[in-house]
């Protein structure tokens, strides 16, 4: 049968387009790579000797790893490392989004009023700002409540209103508020402005907007940073000593180091319990980005249905004789 790719059309006949003409199947050849075979092949003989070599040597002292990892004190101190990462970030991200509609007001003194803040908390380290707050009960003796420059209507005593947790939790959801409010910031400037004149063109006030239109693409953009800013503030706990704040997970297998003159099982037993919340915190964050994500970065070929062509590239098959005549 002649190949009619190479056959001319007949007088008066139209000539087949080069599209329509049914090509050979390809056969490909999977690409071998030796070396990375080789590479990964010793990367696994090392992580296999380090295993080994951590296993049978005295310094990890792993029998104390397993007789303090399920301890009261450290249980509890995991505990409540766990309160100050969740208020910190529910107080970091109300602060973020406001600071971020603020940033984007068109009023400038609202937008240089948060520009400032942002400056101060990006620029100063995390320590600083915690030792800070530390001597707020020194630098403000008492919180007044009435007119200012008048005769307070009622005075309290500043240590007795914040005790040394609170104070950790305003220091780090503080901090933490100026980087969310770039993140919260950075995902509303990546919809696209016509999504918002759309949606008043359809009606929407600013708040159905805000809920069905912008916050959804938004979320595209701000979960997966967010998620890295609360593992991140997770770890960042272990900096409230600065308060001072002493119950916390890092501070309290220190402590119990220095009662039995052993810090590296300790320092194995405090990470763990990080990585276990950092683990369970990347689940949440994974779930999330699917919930969000949806429709977003699917591959074609994972939605065409059997039998689809795959585009305008694609290989059609000649129609038929008795088809129509192109």
């Amino acid at each position: 049968m002649p190949d009619p790719s190479t056959t001319p059309p007949a007088p008066g006949v139209a000539p087949v387009p080069a599209s329509a003409v049914s090509r050979e199947p390809i056969k490909a050849v999977r690409l071998r790579h030796p070396w990375r075979n080789v590479f990964a092949v010793v990367l696994l003989a090392v992580a296999a000797l380090f295993i080994i070599d951590a296993a049978g040597r005295p310094a990890y002292d792993w029998p104390t790893v397993g007789k303090y990892l399920f301890d009261q004190r450290v249980s509890q101190a995991a505990l409540v490392t766990l309160e100050l990462t969740v208020l910190s970030m529910i107080i970091a991200i109300i602060l973020g989004v406001v600071l971020a509609v603020m940033r984007l007001s068109p009023n400038p003194v609202v937008t240089s009023i948060a520009w400032v803040y942002l400056w101060v908390f990006r620029g100063t380290p995390v320590y600083v700002q915690l030792v800070f707050w530390g001597l707020v009960a020194i630098i403000y003796q008492t919180i007044d409540i009435g007119i200012p420059f008048a005769e307070p209507w009622a005075s309290f005593e500043t240590k007795e209103v914040f005790g040394p947790f609170w104070l950790a939790v305003i220091g780090l959801s503080l901090n933490e508020s100026a980087y969310m409010a770039e993140i919260v910031r950075a995902g509303l400037l990546a919809v696209d402005k016509g999504q918002e004149e759309a949606s008043k063109a359809l009606g929407m006030s600013w708040w159905q907007t805000m809920r069905r239109v912008i916050l959804p693409q938004a979320m595209r953009v701000i979960i997966p940073p967010a998620g890295n800013e609360v593992i991140s503030m997770l770890k960042t706990t272990s900096l409230v000593t600065a308060v001072p704040f002493s119950l916390e997970l890092y501070s309290r297998t220190r402590d119990i180091s220095a009662e039995t003159f052993n810090p590296i099982p300790l320092l194995i037993v405090a990470s763990i319990w990080y990585l276990l919340f950092t683990s369970i915190l990347m689940v949440g964050q994974y779930f999330l980005e699917k919930r969000f994500g949806r429709g977003i970065g699917e591959r074609p070929e994972a939605r065409r249905r059997p039998g689809e062509p795959a585009g305008p590239d694609a290989v059609v098959s000649p129609e038929p004789s008795g088809g129509r005549t192109p």
